[in-house]
């Protein structure tokens, strides 16, 4: 009859103790997730700094070795973001993040250029169709301004109140409304004339 050895009680190994992960390796794994300013990085690496000038000459280090980018952090967030927000609101976000006025001024061209497209856009997406009194005027209205769009960006939309046309036109109904955002004469293949309500 064979002998069964006694079981020998499972003796768990003592936890590895981590080893310390330096200022350089965080900043490096931030960046590999995407890309900060450098108010950015600093702000999320300074509770890990043993001093303040340690911190900066890791920053100054990436930024040499162009892995720490205000510009091209600027490219990232404007591009990210301009589907969605007016310039006011995305320089206003630029000028927190303490990039250098040079930066925000080159954006700032950018996005004044497309800024009537973009509003039109945001607008098209969210309602669609021109408001039907004065209260849903002004809550479309807040809606653009809420998201930093200039006033002249919404303007040009031409929010006025939509209602069936009271006056006969050889090519369009009685019923028939007026597109919203796009300019007099370029509405579908139809040319109507423009009527203001």
């Amino acid at each position: 009859m064979a002998v069964t050895p006694p079981k020998t009680a499972h003796v768990p190994r003592p936890p590895r103790s981590a080893a310390p992960v330096s200022l350089k390796a965080r900043a490096i794994a931030a960046l590999a997730r995407r890309d900060y300013s450098r108010k950015e990085l600093h702000k999320k690496l300074v509770g890990f700094a043993q001093s303040e000038q340690a911190l900066e000459d890791v920053l100054n280090l990436l930024e040499a070795k162009n892995l720490l980018s205000n510009a091209r952090f600027a490219d990232a967030f404007v591009h990210q973001r301009q589907a969605r927000f007016g310039h006011a609101r995305l320089l206003y976000e630029l000028e927190q993040h303490g990039l250098d006025p040079e930066l925000i001024q080159t954006q700032k061209k950018h996005l004044h250029e497309t800024e009537n497209e973009r509003a039109f856009a945001v607008w098209a997406k969210k309602f669609g169709t021109a408001p039907i009194n004065t209260y849903e005027k002004a809550k479309q209205i807040r809606f653009l301004v809420a998201r930093g769009f200039s006033p002249r960006s919404i303007a040009g939309l031409r929010l006025g109140i939509s209602r069936p046309l009271t006056v006969r036109h050889p090519k369009l109904r009685a019923t028939s409304h007026i597109t919203v955002g796009l300019p007099c004469g370029q509405s579908g293949s139809l040319k109507p004339a423009c009527y203001h309500f």
